[in-house]
Order: C-alpha cells, then structure tokens, then sequence
C-alpha cells in the first residue's frame, strides 16, 4: 500500500521504517525542514521501562495541591479558557483512582518492554549509534515517605516483568560516584539495570536516514491543514508548501503521528482524542574532562528531573507546565532546573554555555498512548506518548505496522 505518516518526530520516523519494512511504499510529511526537531530534539534521553507508572496515580493529586502556586513546581498548572485543558484535567484526577493507575501501568510497562526489544533488534540489525548508554537508571529520592511508596511497588513491577532493585544511599553512590557529594540528602534510591540511554534526536535523524536509503520519501516544510474524508474514508491530506503552495496528498492509508498537533488536525474530521501538550524543559550542558558529570542516568524524583550523559553532554529535563501549546521559553524554570544540577553536583558540566530548550510532550491523562484504528478504515493514530515518546518509538512504529498491513502485534496492549 502507499501510506502517509503525518510527523516525522521520533515516533513518526520510527512508523515510517518498520511500515517500509513490511512492504509499503512510504511518505513522511512534517512542517519542519529536518527531522526531529520539535518534542525529539532535546528530551531526557531516558529510555526508561521502569517509569511506566504515570503521573496519574493516588498519590499526585495532594503531590499537585503542594505545588500549587510555586512558578519553579514540577507541575505547574496555567489555567486558560479552554475546554479541552479542564476535560483533560477532569480525565487526569479520574486515572489517578488506583484501579485505573495500576492498569495504566501494565499498559505502559507491556508496550515499553516489547519497544526495547524492538530498539535492540533494531540496533543489531543496522548497527545506528546515538550517544547510547545501557548503563540502567538509578531513581533517588531525598523524601522518606516518597521512597517507601515507591520500594512498595517493586515487587508488583518485578512481577511485570520489569528488574528493579531497592539501594541504600550508600549503594546509589557505589552506581554513580558522582552522587556523592549529594550523600547527605539521599534516603535511598530504585535502580533499573536494564534501562538505557541516548540521544532521541540523533536516532531520529539517522533513522530517517537509512528510511530515505530503503526508498521512503520525506517532504520537510510541509505543514498539515487537512484532512479530506469522503464516503467514510480520509480521502486525502491537504498540505502548505514551503512557498505557500497547496496541494492534496493521496494514499491508500495514513497514519497520524504529530504528537500535540494531532488533536487540533482530527477535530477537523470530527474525531476527539483525550491528548494534550503538557510542556517540558531541557537544559544541556557541554561536559570536559575538567567536570565531574554523571554517567549512569539518574532520576531525581522530588524534582521530576531526569539526567542522561549524551557523549560530551550532560542533558538535564523534566518539569510539566500545562499551559496550552505556548512554546516561550520560562526562564525561571530553566533556572530552577540549574539551581537543582548545581545542588547536586558541584561541578557537572559548563554553566555558562548552558543550552535550554522547551518542547510540548502529548499526553492522555493516564499516559497510555493511543495506538491503532479510527472509525475510519485508513486512518491510523500513533500519539500521546506523553514523557515516553522515546522508550515506546520503536515498538509503537512496529505495532502500528502491523495493524496498518492487517497483522496482530506481538504485544498484550490495548490498542485502538
């Protein structure tokens, strides 16, 4: 079949490579002039199976209530006169009940550990580099009771099928030297030794590379208007050239991968998806030899901060602002993330050059991505992947595969 893939972020490009792989001939269209370069471009770089559980859960609507007020909180709520924020809102205190948290879990655990396997195969397939670490992820938390909450639940992850171990802060130093100057303030810590790391936007621009090698087309600096639905089918995708030009783009199915921007695009043909661009932030900084920088990612849960060690840099994300899809950068949150790094680490990496960066992740409410079939027979979604856009690429473009050529995927995961 001719099939159109509508985003070419990690996601889309990844959809892209395993739909040309199962025979069809391929288009990736995205109103950038390269790939990856929105909610791709400088994420945490965590490909993380352990952090299945969602920001839905019983414990963060009196998590949220602290936060309330502070402009340096990692969920930070900015009210607008818009329904979809406030139903999104509504659908989010309703997956935090714990019957929906924990099925939100396994949802989001099952399909990570088949996108790692995926990412793997793929690896060994086509040899492609990206900065990549298969160091595991060490969570450590400075609060007593956040820290028991979570030891808790090991067991139920273990039984996932999820490895994870329960450190004292003595052993989360002996995984990262580099914590020890921040002994004092850990309680302990989870550590996942099959999780990894790597660059989203370096696997997205070779992937999309060797996409372009096996004869898929790309046609960057197109931005979407449209999409054309006659007698139950889409019918066609309207696009806006780089000059200004339009044009309808046809094919025998089309799969929606445009992360945020999906929403607004299938409202147009009368479908309503639960996803909504909840911002994050990104601070990157040059490492040398001179800096004492961590190399086993790390994540710092009283903060919601992620570190990842990216070859010669150290990439610092995290915060959540629900603010609509306003892409200004907040410069006193990018400040509170390096008041955090420098708490911590004394001597991580170059202040003064540091880079920051901000990207609207698509999230669900309880953080399950939505993947698979429409009302409409040739319309395919892969989208709202939330904060694991990147550890669920791989197995959500092999999935969405698939489903496209009409094959069950090899995963126990609700799809569309």
């Amino acid at each position: 079949m001719q099939v159109i893939v509508l985003g070419a972020g990690v996601v889309g490009v990844a959809s892209a490579w395993y739909l040309r792989r199962a025979g069809h001939d391929v288009t990736v269209v995205d109103r950038q002039p390269a790939p990856g370069l929105e909610t791709s471009f400088a994420n945490g770089g965590q490909i993380s199976v352990s952090h299945a559980e969602p920001w839905a859960n019983p414990a963060a609507p009196l998590q949220i209530l602290k936060w309330l007020g502070r402009q340096d909180a990692p969920l930070l709520f900015r009210p607008h006169a818009d329904l979809a924020q406030w139903l999104w809102g509504a659908r989010f205190l309703f997956e935090c009940l714990p019957h929906r948290a924990r099925d939100n879990a396994r949802q989001i655990l099952s399909l990570a550990l088949y996108s790692v396997d995926a990412l793997r195969a793929l690896r060994r397939e086509t040899g492609i580099a990206y900065d990549e670490l298969a160091r595991g992820i060490l969570s450590f938390y400075t609060d007593q009771r956040e820290f028991e909450r979570a030891a808790a639940l090991v067991d139920s992850m273990r039984s996932w099928g999820c490895a994870r171990e329960v450190k004292t802060a003595a052993e989360c130093v002996t995984i990262e030297p580099a914590l020890r100057s921040a002994q004092s303030r850990l309680v302990g810590g989870i550590f996942s030794p099959g999780d990894e790391s790597g660059d989203a936007h370096a696997f997205t621009r070779r992937l999309s590379a060797m996409c372009q090698e096996r004869g898929v087309a790309f046609r960057f600096s197109c931005t979407v208007r449209r999409l054309h639905e006659t007698g139950g089918r889409i019918a066609g995708v309207e696009v806006a050239g780089p000059q200004g030009s339009v044009e309808t783009l046809h094919a025998d199915a089309y799969v929606v991968a445009l992360g945020s921007y999906s929403a607004p695009l299938l409202r147009g043909i009368g479908l309503s998806i639960p996803v909504y661009p909840v911002k994050g932030y990104s601070v990157t900084l040059p490492v040398g030899p001179q800096h004492d920088a961590p190399t086993v990612s790390l994540t710092d849960e009283a903060r919601k901060l992620v570190f990842s060690r990216l070859g010669g840099r150290l990439r610092i994300a995290g915060t959540a602002e629900l603010a609509g899809y306003d892409t200004e950068i907040n410069r006193l949150r990018c400040e509170a993330i390096m008041k955090r790094v420098f708490e911590l680490f004394p001597n991580p990496g170059h202040r003064g050059r540091a880079e920051f960066w901000t990207g609207l992740r698509p999230a669900t409410p309880g953080n399950v991505p939505l993947i698979g079939g429409t009302r409409y027979p040739n319309l395919f979604l892969n989208t709202g992947h939330g904060t694991l856009g990147w550890t669920l690429a791989c197995g959500s473009g092999r999935a969405v595969a698939d489903i496209v050529s009409g094959v069950q995927p090899q995963v126990d995961f609700r799809f569309l």
